[in-house]
């Protein structure tokens, strides 16, 4: 088989989408804020299958208090079987207001790892999940960037 010749995406299954996020802790809010879209970076925990984030009551906390669509990706490579993965969670976002739930997630290990005030905990509640692995193209160790993840594991 020519190794040079596409290879197709494979689908994740729901499951494994949850697995994959509830390994990872950090990943790309994207919200609409006046009119055109945003991403943030964001830590975050799963928790009763929803992601749970806590802020400091800005542009993320807006978003939230008007109860918008967003949506969280993240996505890694695997250096041992040179494949790449990607997961898009899209869902509805809500303020967290239970000090039980607080409690919860806080028990998780949800805490905030940019410095100041991050009081508010927001969730968002999932309408769609998606996520596909994909074998990485064998990159030109000559011509590819130095900082390209992938070389390590040709070298």
């Amino acid at each position: 088989m020519d190794s040079r010749a596409p290879q197709p995406a494979d689908n994740l299954t729901f499951d494994e989408c949850w697995e994959l996020l509830a390994d990872d802790t950090l990943g790309r809010l994207a919200l609409v804020v006046d009119g055109h879209p945003e991403i943030f970076p964001i830590n975050y925990v799963v928790y009763r299958r929803s992601i749970a984030f806590r802020t400091s009551g800005v542009t993320k906390l807006w978003g939230a208090a008007q109860e918008r669509p967003a949506a969280l990706e993240i996505d890694g490579y695997d250096p041992r079987t040179e494949e790449a993965w990607s997961v898009v969670l899209r869902g509805d976002t809500e303020i967290m207001e239970d000090q039980d739930e607080k409690d919860a997630v806080d028990a998780l290990g949800l805490e905030p790892w940019q410095p100041g005030e991050k009081s508010h905990y927001i969730r968002i509640s999932p309408r769609a999940l998606t996520g596909r692995r994909f074998r990485v193209a064998r990159p030109d160790i000559w011509n590819t960037r130095l900082q390209d993840r992938r070389r390590a594991s040709f070298e």
